[in-house]
């Protein structure tokens, strides 16, 4: 096993830990914050948008099961890199679109990838998603883990995250741990 790790920032962490959770090669999917200032942050304090903290996933994966470019693609695929500091209805810099990149070939990977987004016009306007060195990383509180499999009856759930799976499993069918299919 060849297990790497990154941090995406991309929106509400309980949308996107529902898609990674699926993707075959990732080994474990933890909700967090990362990109801030303050020590420590709880949910409350990176909602108020004072601590500078995105909200964040760190995959573990297996580099030897999935590429990080294809981690990469399934990242851009499934949220609006063109859109600063909002993912829909969420607005504010803890839900802007970044890659916290562990060493210099991820964040080349990660230029090489938006350049080639852009390059291929995939989006109608520019990418405008960050590229820093990971910092500290800290784990959101325990009912922020797993939220869509441990909440599957709340509204949001079902309005906003299971439209994204569906989206997801119809363009990355291949992507997805066969287990689940």
């Amino acid at each position: 096993m060849n297990l790497q790790k990154i941090t995406f920032g991309n929106g509400c962490f309980w949308c996107t830990e529902a898609i990674f959770e699926t993707v075959k090669g990732v080994k474990s999917v933890a909700s967090g914050y990362m990109g801030g200032h303050t020590k420590s942050p709880t949910y409350k304090e990176v909602c108020n948008g004072t601590t500078g903290h995105a909200e964040v996933l760190q995959l573990l994966y297996d580099a030897d099961e999935i590429s990080f470019d294809e981690l990469l693609l399934i990242f851009f695929k499934t949220h609006n890199p063109t859109t600063l500091n909002r993912q829909g209805n969420d607005v504010g810099t803890q839900y802007r679109s970044a890659i916290f990149y562990e060493n210099d070939e991820q964040k080349q990977q990660a230029e090489a990838m938006i350049k080639r987004l852009t390059e291929e016009e995939v989006y109608d306007k520019p990418i405008v998603t960050e590229i820093t060195p990971a910092s500290e990383f800290y784990k959101a509180e325990d009912y922020h883990q797993n939220y869509f499999a441990n909440n599957p009856q709340n509204p949001y759930c079902a309005a906003v995250i299971q439209p994204k799976l569906y989206k997801f499993a119809k363009d990355f069918t291949e992507k997805i741990k066969p287990e689940l299919l």
